[in-house]
């Protein structure tokens, strides 16, 4: 059985939906007009800041200047063509912006040009440069990842994994630089702008290179069986720091538990070419190499500071070292986590946010801080109730740009000084007039407990309208799984999308719990990796069972009617609790989610095999959502775009076969000809939340 879409939501004859669904306040679009701001930046020198902002699939450049910092849009794209706006870089003078249009950057491949609007010109990854006071975008070539040259005069940057330049300005023809073997990334000028900085993967290992002219070959820093990576310049440009990590390789080892993943930091005399390991990581658990945002975060800061994110205290922080190596700072002790870290331009400082603050829920929150390189004197910036994140210094130092939203208001940029303070909104007046924010609830922190006895959190979206009992109610699993969602819009645009649909459907009259499962982030590495997970047992199930559980057990909610829904990894769950549990949930929307993870199966062969290789194949199905397709019983929508760059589309096509051959008519399908996983296309992304609240409406609607 198809999906038909329907845009406009409509109580159909005989299903006897209940009037508190269907006492509508505002339109799901209405909903989803929000400017969603990214890519925020500043320039070396100076007080201009850029930010790029998507109004309902219109992509931009906004600029401003300090000490007023008004917003203005520099760029004219006029088309929801889906072509994204990344990579924006100034010049060091903050005279010329630099940025990449095309992709789909967060995709494994983000070198694939995207054509979500299936248009009969094949889309193209390019690079441009435009002035910051105005007039036309010039195109320099085909290209991403750009470094400028601190002169302010050539771009470097890479096209088909090799490293090409141009001038800014766009005034000399752009042309190879280096041809190196592997994919080259990571590009870095040296300060006097002399020097390049680079890494090449080649597999199962990778180098750190430095190409100065052509007429001398590159130099490899310190090469060896290992991964080296993440390389910065130290400031005065005789030295660089950077990560070793293993090689891939060696003899097969356990696959059914967690193992620690050894990493190190060395720096190196570019001169001499002679690195020195001057930390090394915990071998534990908790000291393996870290999984946040930002990875390492490594940086050279002012007065010979290493500065660097692990988590063997159990939290993601950062840590400060000597670069002659001795005794470790720990720089943001506590229960809580970092991220979005930028070093000040004078490098005495890092900027972060972090889950924490006076109120015991700002773990569910991020605000705004800063700490100095060489000691733990945290400070945060923007307390309250609000959702402050991406912080960046100006290069005069004096003003934070960031992106603030609240449980109501979606994100725009807002400054603060230095020191702190309250943000100051610059993007508010790009709301549309007559946005439905005031209509919005503001969710409740919830905690319960998984079957084995592991707390898991979310947040509660309770209509205005919540009757006393009866209530249909939505379980949302986010994707990632390395995400967390939080008490106001979320600062990625994939769940600001979702937290915009979960406002609409509680305030269709669904009690909506958005779960925060194990896997996710914020709650410290044991939750962040917890034994028997994704391909081991999918332990994560646990949470989001014990959400449709904890749901059933509210005296408010109609235990028969309680829905999922989820994409991504969100997907995989959703497919897991309809098969699993079709007595618990009711009905689900399964976003290019997996499916049959048999993919990421061990080969049996004749060769050297891991020793659990046979029970990690076991596991692997039993982790799958096709292995209990005989218990699946309740309706689903799959929904899928047939260019995800993420989930594959077959994964989805596995589901629907087995469907179509167990002759089960419970399902509706909503394919996305040339879409993504990121739904770059606003009327794309319109029209699967439009399905997904017309499925769960329709379905928890209907009398049982």
């Amino acid at each position: 059985m198809r999906f038909k879409c329907m845009l406009l939501l409509v109580c159909v004859s005989g299903l006897g939906c209940s009037q508190a669904i269907f006492a509508q306040s505002f339109t799901l679009e209405s909903a989803l007009s929000y400017p969603f701001p990214s890519e925020l930046t500043a320039s070396p020198d100076g007080s201009r800041i850029a930010v790029a902002i998507n109004q309902k699939g219109l992509r931009n450049i906004y600029v401003a200047e300090g000490p007023d910092f008004t917003l203005r849009q520099l760029t004219n794209y006029a088309v929801d063509d889906g072509q994204e706006i990344s990579g924006i870089t100034f010049t060091r003078d903050g005279s010329r912006i630099v940025y990449t249009r095309g992709g789909d950057h967060g995709a494994y491949d983000e070198t694939i040009p995207r054509n979500p609007s299936s248009s009969a010109t094949a889309p193209k990854i390019q690079l441009y440069s435009i002035g910051f006071t105005g007039g036309a975008a010039i195109l320099l070539d085909e290209g991403d990842d750009a470094a400028i040259s601190p002169d302010n005069k050539t771009v470097a940057y890479i096209k088909n994994k090799q490293v090409r330049v141009a001038a800014t300005d766009g005034s000399v023809p752009a042309r190879d630089l280096f041809t190196a073997k592997g994919s080259v990334g990571g590009l870095q000028w040296s300060p006097d702008g002399k020097q390049l900085l680079f890494t090449v993967f080649r597999g199962d290992h990778s180098f750190i290179g430095i190409f100065r002219d052509s007429s001398s070959p590159v130099q490899w820093i310190a090469p060896s069986f290992a991964r080296d990576q993440s390389p910065k310049w130290s400031p005065d440009g005789n030295h660089i720091v950077f990560v070793r990590r293993p090689a891939a390789g060696g003899k097969p080892d356990s696959l059914t538990v967690n193992k620690h993943e050894p990493w190190a930091i060395y720096t190196a005399d570019i001169i001499t070419g002679k690195a020195t390991r001057i930390w090394k990581a915990p071998e534990t658990l908790r000291g393996s190499v870290p999984a946040t945002n930002g990875r390492y975060n490594l940086h050279w800061a002012a007065d010979d500071r290493i500065v660097f994110i692990s988590y063997e205290d159990g939290w993601p922080h950062l840590y400060s070292i000597a670069a002659t190596g001795g005794n470790l700072v720990l720089l943001t002790p506590g229960n809580f986590m970092v991220e979005h870290i930028k070093l000040s331009p004078d490098k005495k400082w890092i900027v972060f946010s972090t889950n924490t603050g006076p109120d015991k829920y700002d773990r569910e929150r991020r605000h705004v801080a800063r700490v100095p390189v060489n000691k733990a004197a945290m400070e945060i910036l923007t307390p309250g109730d609000g959702i402050e994140t991406f912080p960046v210094v100006t290069g005069n130092g004096k003003t934070i740009a960031l992106l603030s939203a609240t449980a109501q208001r979606p994100a725009v940029a807002a400054t603060i000084p230095f020191t702190g303070g309250k943000p100051l909104l610059k993007g508010q007046q790009l709301i549309p007039a007559g946005y439905p924010s005031a209509k919005f609830v503001i969710p409740k922190p919830v905690t319960f407990k998984a079957a084995d006895g592991k707390t898991v959190y979310g947040q509660l979206f309770e209509p205005a309208n919540k009757k006393s009992k009866n209530n249909p109610a939505i379980v949302f699993i986010h994707g990632g799984p390395q995400r967390q969602m939080l008490l106001g819009w979320h600062y990625g645009d994939y769940y600001a999308n979702t937290y915009a649909l979960n406002q609409y459907l509680a305030s269709k009259g669904f009690i909506v719990l958005s779960v925060n499962y194990r896997l996710g982030i914020g709650y410290g590495y044991e939750f962040q990796n917890p034994d028997g997970a994704w391909t081991n047992g999918a332990s994560e199930y646990l949470d989001v069972k014990a959400a449709g559980q904890w749901l059933a057990d509210q005296s408010s909610v109609d235990a028969e009617k309680i829905g999922v829904y989820g994409g991504s990894y969100g997907g995989f769950l959703t497919a897991m609790a309809l098969a699993k549990d079709s007595k618990l949930f009711a009905a689900g929307v399964d976003i290019h989610g997996e499916h049959n993870l048999m993919v990421f199966a061990p080969e049996i062969t004749k060769e050297e095999q891991a020793p659990d290789a046979e029970l990690a194949k076991e596991l692997t199905w039993q982790s799958s959502p096709v292995a209990y397709m005989d218990s699946w019983i309740s309706p689903v929508l799959v929904i899928h775009g047939d260019d995800d760059g993420n989930v594959p589309f077959k994964q989805s096509i596995d589901l629907v076969r087995r469907f179509e051959e167990k002759k089960f008519t419970g399902f509706e399908t909503l394919v996305i000809p040339d879409e993504t996983h990121h739904w770059m296309k606003f009327s794309n992304q319109l029209q699967v939340d439009e399905a997904v609240a017309e499925f769960l409406i329709r379905k928890l609607g209907e009398k049982k």
